[in-house]
């Protein structure tokens, strides 16, 4: 199974690193979109790392960071700086989704 996670707010952090890894547990694939003011997210190294995980793909929406003035020189190479176009394509690849 596929799991889609949205993210648009930043206040769930610690809640989409224990989802992701109860998924990845479980043999699931996990995509992550991050958006809105999510993107501060983007900073914290401890939720980027959920992109170098094995099954796990994460990006984000490049105009919502720049909104929000993410500096993007600290997001890592294995975070996809796109669009809504990645979160449509989430939302089509995905099983489920859960919205945070």
């Amino acid at each position: 199974m596929k799991l889609g996670i949205l993210v648009n707010t930043r206040y769930h952090r610690d809640d989409v690193i224990g989802i992701t890894d109860a998924a990845r547990n479980r043999g699931h694939e996990v995509i992550i979109f991050v958006m809105d003011e999510a993107t501060k997210l983007l900073e914290d190294s401890a939720f980027t790392a959920l992109a170098s995980r094995d099954g796990v793909s994460m990006s984000f929406c490049d105009h919502n960071a720049t909104k929000f003035k993410i500096n993007k020189d600290l997001v890592p190479e294995g975070v996809v700086c796109g669009s809504q176009y990645n979160n449509a394509q989430m939302q089509h690849e995905a099983d489920k989704v859960i919205v945070l």
